[in-house]
């Protein structure tokens, strides 16, 4: 596919073969997003671990002081005064069979699935379904609780899952490319803190090994590790 003009433009304004400390390269990737839409601001982050092992596996969550930017639509399943409290925390949809038989239906048009754990037995046959789409509750990512209501707040506010895929890469979304530089920075700063508190046992060597900075229309900027303190 041919390479439009902007994108040959920003292609010549980042240096393939540089390291740029944490702030150029925020700069440099807000200079580069140039599509008529807010561009979607991700990381790429490879890390030395190989997560076929389970003392390896690099899976929680962060909170980014600045959200995400993007709208994240809640779904809680329950019954009852959890309903009731999902409804008053700002939860965009609530219920429970009503919801499930929507979700086998094939509706997927949600950020976030939570539920409470007496009712998991339900939910838990739904693993073929949300298991690939990365709706699965899970409490390890606090989306299987009994505090509905702290699971909908932190998730409206830019809670995210941090997770390795199979080459023990974590890609993340941490903001657009509307935020200020600054705002930028202190999303990738936190996930990065988060991360390293999150080395897992089985880790050798070097944890983390490189880490990339994109837009969603925009080139890779690579960052050098050193500025981000690891």
């Amino acid at each position: 596919m041919a390479l439009s003009k902007n994108q040959k433009l920003n292609l010549s304004k980042v240096d393939k073969t540089k390291e740029y400390d944490l702030n150029s390269g925020v700069s440099l990737l807000k200079e580069c997003a140039v599509a008529k839409f807010d561009e979607t601001v991700e990381v790429s982050i490879n890390l030395g671990v190989n997560p076929k092992y389970a003392d390896q596996m690099v899976r929680g969550t962060v909170t980014l002081p600045h959200g995400t930017g993007k709208k994240v639509r809640v779904l809680v399943l329950a019954k009852g005064p959890k309903a009731d409290e999902a409804t008053e925390a700002g939860a965009d949809y609530v219920g429970f069979e009503d919801y499930l038989q929507k979700l086998k239906d094939g509706w997927i048009d949600v950020d976030v699935i939570i539920t409470t754990p007496d009712n998991m037995g339900e939910v838990g046959k739904m693993g073929r379904i949300l298991g690939p789409r990365g709706l699965m509750p899970n409490p390890k990512t606090g989306t299987v609780t009994m505090d509905v209501s702290k699971a909908v707040n932190e998730s409206k506010a830019g809670k995210i899952e941090l997770r390795t895929d199979k080459f023990g890469i974590v890609h993340s979304v941490v903001g657009k490319a509307s935020f200020e530089q600054s705002a930028l920075a202190e999303n990738i700063t936190v996930l990065i803190t988060r991360l390293i508190a999150m080395k897992p046992s089985g880790a050798k060597g070097n944890y983390f090994q490189k880490l990339v900075l994109s837009s969603t229309m925009g080139p890779g900027i690579r960052i050098d590790k050193a500025t981000l303190g690891v």
